[in-house]
Formats: structure tokens, sequence, C-alpha cells
């Protein structure tokens, strides 16, 4: 076994707690939302290999989990998509008739930060793309996306309000470029990144850990901050954070990654290698929880096996349509017809299995109604996807999957915990 191998295996540790205060619980409610999602590349190789493509998911709208909080002073209310993938969070500052704006020169706690300080030579090393100095020397950032379009802004200081807690003052991003989305869609603020870099809106804040409970799109579920007590049906089960002692390019070292170990269907494990779940030498193939991205993506031999195994075991169940051109969202190539309000059948339970935890999906969410009609019946899609035909070369557990599933970031322990629940009424566990 490679060197390299034996240290991701055997670095799977506990954080040492940090000496920071937390501040007390917030609980904001979670919505679920269609909504543009933009999030920033992944961080860049010094020599990026030609074959090896980025390993965060582009996609230009989809999905999201929004939040409201208040910035600013006087306060601003304003709406934010919350990615557990993403650091830095950002506000929306260009006026623009079809997006909500935030306007800086309306606080009076708005402060840019200055490409010389600290936060901006050395806070912002975990960046996807390096900052840099724009013509009043503030601290200015640039960013590509998958549309061709474009994110950039400059960093500043602005006080956030969370419920009724005391005002802190963070670093956001002030957007001044705008990028196009469906018309039709819903718009937001900004996005809220919450990754474990130094500048996420997490370890600004200093919280311990953070939860989160993802309802249906026809009720609102919960994001908590800190510590909390809640009435749950099942304990939660922890699988730990997966941690290298040394960087490699592919490797999203402030990511959530955790240990995919196996799945199964219906009580069946696929019968695949374990190699093919631990990343390789250069870091691709890590296995990441990502509140900005819809779906999960399993890359192409996992993939390919759950996709046979869940058609053999839906055979004469399910109207498959049988055309290979037919990829919903550039990634769902699994796609069934099903008569308009005629309910789903019973459907196969996959299990996707952790170092120490699991995940069931289970019922409907297995299948995503697209909105799309093919001769009068309804198209529903796999909602797990090719991540070789993103093209992504990691695993990615989407927030579509979590959904009903209490889900714990726990910082101090560098642990996840996942539990299923009833998130329509996570406002009532809590206390």
């Amino acid at each position: 076994m490679a060197p390299w191998i034996s240290a991701l295996i055997f670095s799977l540790f506990l954080l040492p707690k940090p000496t920071i205060s937390s501040p007390k619980s917030i609980a904001l409610p979670l919505l679920t939302m269609k909504t543009p999602l933009l999030s920033p590349p992944a961080k860049p190789p010094a020599k990026p290999p030609a074959e090896k493509p980025p390993s965060k998911l582009l996609f230009n709208y989809g999905v999201g989990l929004v939040v409201p909080l208040s910035v600013g002073f006087p306060p601003q209310n304003v709406t934010m998509v919350i990615d557990t993938g993403s650091e830095l969070s950002w506000l929306n500052c260009k006026e623009s008739p079809n997006q909500p704006t935030f306007y800086p020169l309306k606080s009076s706690s708005y402060s840019p930060v200055i490409c010389g300080s600290e936060t901006c030579r050395t806070k912002t090393r975990d960046f996807p793309v390096p900052t840099t100095c724009d013509q009043k020397k503030l601290c200015h950032f640039d960013w590509a996306y998958a549309d061709a379009s474009t994110s950039e802004g400059n960093l500043a200081f602005e006080k956030v309000s969370l419920g009724d807690s005391t005002q802190s003052s963070i670093v956001f991003g002030c957007v001044f470029s705008s990028f196009s989305s469906p018309p039709n869609a819903p718009k937001t603020t900004g996005m809220m990144g919450l990754n474990r870099g130094a500048l996420s809106f997490v370890s600004q804040m200093g919280f311990p850990k953070f939860s989160y409970c993802i309802s249906d799109a026809t009720s609102s579920g919960l994001l908590l901050f800190g510590e909390t007590t809640f009435t749950m049906t099942m304990p939660l089960n922890y699988t730990p954070l997966v941690q290298i002692p040394f960087p490699l390019p592919y490797f999203d070292r402030v990511a959530y990654s955790i240990q995919l170990e196996g799945i199964r269907v219906s009580g069946k494990l696929l019968q695949l290698p374990k190699e093919v779940f631990l990343p390789d030498h250069t870091g691709a193939g890590q296995t990441m929880v990502d509140s900005g991205t819809q779906f999960t993506f399993l890359l192409g031999p996992v993939y390919t096996a759950l996709k046979n195994e869940f058609l053999k075991q839906t055979q004469g169940v399910l109207s498959v349509i049988n055309d290979e051109n037919f990829v919903y969202q550039g990634a769902l190539d699994l796609c069934y017809t099903h008569p308009p309000l005629k309910p789903l059948p019973v459907l196969p339970e996959v299990v996707l299995v952790f170092r120490g935890a699991e995940m069931v999906v289970s019922g409907n969410v297995l299948l995503y109604k697209t909105g799309l009609e093919r001769e009068r019946n309804d198209v529903y899609c796999l909602s797990f996807g090719n991540s070789d035909l993103v093209p992504v070369e990691a695993y990615i557990i989407g927030h579509h999957h979590q959904r009903n599933h209490w889900v714990e970031y726990d910082l101090e322990k560098a642990r996840l915990g996942f539990a299923p629940a009833r998130c329509d009424l996570a406002r009532q566990m809590v206390r």
C-alpha cells in the first residue's frame, strides 16, 4: 500500500478544541427554493493535469437552501443560500431590477478590507483564486463560473444580525458584477459560505458546531448555529472528517470530507473494490458533504454499479426512457416516465455507508420530478448523478438526499452526524 494511502486512512483524527468562546445557540428558518446557485470553482493546482477537472460542481441554477438574516447598520434584510462547500460569504452590491441588493453606502458599519492587511494576505489562503489589489488598494476577488459569467468585488467587514443575537463584524464579499440566471427563478441577495476555511461564516462567528434539518419545498426546515438539546426518534450516528497531513492538488482540505465505504440497494451491497472509494494520489475522489449542490454525485464505476442494480430491482415497475441523449441537467441519465397524478411505486431503498454512519435514501426522494413531460407522462430521474458527466473528480453528497435528516457539523470534534428526522417539525424538536 502506498504511503499516501496509509496516511489518508490513518489520519482520521479529532481536532483540538478551539480556544474561541462561542456565542449562544441561534436558530434560523431554512427554506428550500429554486434559485441561482453559483459557487466559486475549486482551487487550481500549481501544475494542473489536463485530464483532471475541478472538484466543485458549477451548475447555473438548482434548488437551494435559503436563510434570512440582517446585515449592516442600520440593518438591511437579506437572503442567502447556505453552502457548506464554499468559504466566502458574499452579497450582491450592484443594484439591479432582477436581483436583491445590499447597499454598502447606506451602512455606517461597512469597512473595506485593505489589500495589504493580514486579512487579505493570509486569511484568504484557501480561496480558489488568489486575491489582488484594485486601483483603490482594496482587497479584490475575481472568480469565473461555468456559464462564462464572472463574480467579482471587494472584501469588507460588516455587521451581521442573527435573530436576537449581538451583532458581530465579519468579512463578506461585496459583489459588484452581475451574473446571468433563469429569469423566472426567485432571487437571493448572496451566499453564506460554511466550509472550514478561515473566512467562512461559521469560522468567523466561532461556533463549535452547526446543524440543519431540510424539509421539502412546502414547509421550512431549520439552520442551527451552536449547541442544542433536541428530541430525536433516533440518536445521531457520527462519521469522522477525513484529514490529510499534507496538501494534494485535488483534495479540498477545508471541505467536509468523509469516507464513503459502500452502497446497499434493498440490503444488497454493491460488489466494488474498497479502493474505488478512496482518493487517489492527487486527492481526486474524496467524498464531500455539500449543501450547495442539489443532487448526489458518484464517480463512474460506483454510479454504473448503482444504476445497474437500481434498474434490475425496478424492472417491470418503472418505464425507462431509452434515449441515450436524454440527460437531465447534464448528469442524471437514468430517467423514467410515469403517469401524472399516479403515486410512484415502492422503490428499493438505497443506503450510503460511511465509516461509522449510514444515510438512508428511500421513498420518493430517490426519484426527482423534473417538471418535463414525454408523451403526456411526467419525467422522473434517479437523483444520483454520474460525476464523470459533469465532469467532477469527487463524490458529493447533495442536499436533496439530506432531506428529513438532522445533519450536524461538529467542528470541535471533527465529525459529522446524521439521523432521520421530521424536518417540518424541527423547531419543535429544539429546546
